[in-house]
């Protein structure tokens, strides 16, 4: 494997999110979509699909919170991806029951996705992957799609299955982000952090992975071309976790970010990192990681 590159073992591990209202948050994530609160601590409550450590989410209150300027750069969506067609097909129903109201619903031939938006506006994705042999190429790229979602056969798929909270082998499959730049989301997640470029003919749109994966990452101006960053005091991703699977992987990835002279920061939860917009990621050895 090239030592420039991310190890195949990496994926997205939690994300952050600032919020306005902590209890109308979880009444969203718990109560709707089912994801277990693991513990809460004030302002801060942590979720996962098991109710148990590691977390995918941890949501903190900032009272008030506006909405993000249209225009600003960061979150467009966190993509949770359940295991399989009858987990979303499960999740379908449970939007349909609750009167929930949809944003989309796509076909991307690698993954069939539904989109809504959470009580801040922030953007949900909540999708499954097809099998990798029947993902369809252009070359060296996956050639993702929009196209009609067969919400009907889903629904059969998820049909009869009582509804008792999120598919626990749920995860976070990608985050997508609103950029000023695709040639500096290049420079930073490709050149120096390490991902693969696994589409770049979609307009206005980079879709970057690691081990071959449809896309962990993405990046688009539709937007935000040019844009500053969203101010401090709105709802927002305040950052996400680059799960390493091993120390020596996550150590690679500290030395390409210093050999490019990017950000470095010690914390507790492992190496702290701002891409070019701002946005603070970080890199850590997955608790589910071995050496």
């Amino acid at each position: 494997m090239n030592s420039n590159r991310l190890a195949a073992t990496t994926s997205i591990g939690a994300v952050h999110l600032q919020v306005s209202d902590l209890q109308r948050s979880l009444s969203f994530y718990r109560d709707l979509l089912g994801f277990r609160v693991i513990r809460s601590e004030g302002l801060d409550a942590w979720l996962s699909a098991t109710g148990e450590e590691p977390d995918l989410i941890r949501l903190t209150e900032l009272a008030g919170a506006r909405r993000p300027p249209p225009r600003a750069t960061g979150l467009f969506h966190v993509a949770y991806r359940a295991p399989g067609r009858a987990a979303l097909g499960r999740w379908l129903h449970r939007l349909l029951d609750t009167k929930t109201t949809l944003q989309g619903a796509s076909d991307h031939g690698v993954s069939e996705a539904l989109y809504l938006a959470d009580p801040d506006g922030l953007g949900v994705e909540l999708y499954c992957d097809r099998p990798r042999d029947r993902w369809p190429f252009r070359g060296e790229y996956v050639a993702m799609v929009s196209e009609h979602l067969d919400t009907a056969d889903l629904l059969a798929q998820g049909e009869g299955q009582r509804w008792d909270g999120a598919d626990p082998a749920s995860d976070i499959g990608h985050v997508h982000l609103c950029v000023s730049s695709l040639e500096g989301a290049e420079s930073f997640y490709v050149d120096t952090l390490g991902f693969d470029i696994m589409q770049r003919d979609f307009p206005g749109a980079l879709f970057l992975a690691a081990g071959g994966y449809h896309h962990h990452l993405g990046a688009n101006i539709w937007r935000s071309a040019d844009a500053a960053p969203a101010p401090e005091d709105v709802s927002r991703l305040v950052n996400y976790t680059l799960d390493m699977s091993s120390t020596r992987d996550a150590a690679a990835v500290r030395a390409r970010l210093e050999t490019a002279g990017a950000p470095v920061e010690e914390n507790a939860r492992g190496i702290g990192t701002r891409d070019n917009d701002g946005l603070t990621l970080i890199v850590r050895v997955s608790r589910k990681g071995v050496e």
